[in-house]
């Protein structure tokens, strides 16, 4: 992904086990502005990369 960091968790400073106890809620890392956001279209959906990685 092509794109500006507009913002970072800062909470994972202090409390970094977030990114796997919730990922999808209070377990973020960044929030990205995408230069094309075309790229989007290439990325796995969360029951794909499941798939992968149990393969």
């Amino acid at each position: 992904m092509s794109g500006e960091i507009v913002e970072f968790n800062e909470s994972l400073e202090d409390e970094p086990e977030k990114v796997n106890t919730d990922p999808y809620g209070d377990g973020w890392m960044i929030k990205l502005k995408f230069s094309d956001s075309s790229q989007v279209d290439n990325l796995l959906s969360a029951e794909d990369y499941k798939a992968l990685i149990s393969g």
